[in-house]
């Protein structure tokens, strides 16, 4: 029982609360019908990773998980697929020729790394980063030192695959101009000519609530003659069922022109006789 007290440390801890949320999370990523549901759960495993390094004091591993892992390259992927209109629905038809035995072999290739892996932190002797942190002055001064020395190629060949990523997002999220932009005179003289032929307003609808009993979104607006505005509400409001009854609204303008005309008929009844 003694000989398990010093194993139980804090990265050990942070290792066996996370590893659960973090497969869970990946698992996510590949199951997930919506892709921005499968980004949100790429975000848990990245900011999951970022506590693991901080927990096996490399934190200078922790601050770049979190800013350019989590805080630029995962944001970059959610605008490409909010920019670009990825939909759930799209064709699941295959375009690329033998890629289920290609994805079936690098799937077996990925567990057998994951079986050494884990075997050689099981078995095999750990070596932490205590000695590496040491030998170099710190754990940023020694990762600069493999970055800027033995991996430099590697590092620029990141980089500029970064870079690359980048303009790919613009390029796919760049529409061009087929017609000329509408400046402010040539859409009053659009909108006038539609009111000439539809006898739509001109102006701008009202917004949910204007002169209506309270200003909820879900309540339609009602006009100065007292009807209905049913543009007033959001389609999606409509589509939910939560728009209040626009006859509910329009009951007490409606009892008030008919107390009105009933008092005017009573008036000239009296007046007759």
């Amino acid at each position: 029982m003694n000989l398990l007290i010093p194993m139980v440390t804090g990265p050990t801890v942070a290792f066996w609360l996370l590893a659960p949320i973090m497969v869970l999370a990946a698992l996510g990523v590949v199951l997930s019908k919506k892709p921005v549901h499968g980004a949100m759960c790429l975000a848990t495993v990245m900011i999951s990773l970022a506590v693991q390094y901080a927990a096996q004091d490399a934190p200078f591993l922790f601050a770049v998980q979190i800013i350019v892992y989590t805080g630029a390259i995962l944001m970059l992927f959610l605008f490409v697929l909010m920019l670009v209109g990825v939909d759930a629905a799209d064709s699941l038809v295959e375009t690329i020729k033998g890629q289920r035995p290609l994805a079936a072999i690098a799937g077996a290739a990925f567990v057998v790394l994951l079986v050494f892996a884990v075997g050689n932190g099981l078995v095999g002797q750990p070596v932490g980063l205590t000695a590496a942190n040491e030998a170099n002055g710190g754990n940023v001064p020694g990762i600069a030192a493999l970055l800027f020395t033995r991996y430099v190629f590697a590092f620029e060949a990141t980089s500029a695959l970064l870079i690359t990523a980048a303009l790919g997002a613009m390029v796919l999220a760049h529409r061009e101009r087929l017609t000329k932009k509408k400046r402010q005179p040539e859409l009053v003289k659009e909108r006038m000519r539609k009111y000439a032929e539809t006898g739509q307003h001109p102006g701008p609808l009202p917004t949910p609530g204007v002169f209506a009993r309270h200003n909820a979104v879900d309540t339609p607006a009602l006009l100065p003659d007292g009807s209905v505005s049913e543009l007033s509400v959001s389609e999606t409001l409509k589509a939910r069922g939560v728009v209040l009854d626009s006859y509910e609204l329009s009951a007490p303008v409606e009892k008030t022109v008919k107390a009105i005309a009933a008092d005017g008929s009573g008036a000239d009844e009296e007046g007759r006789a």
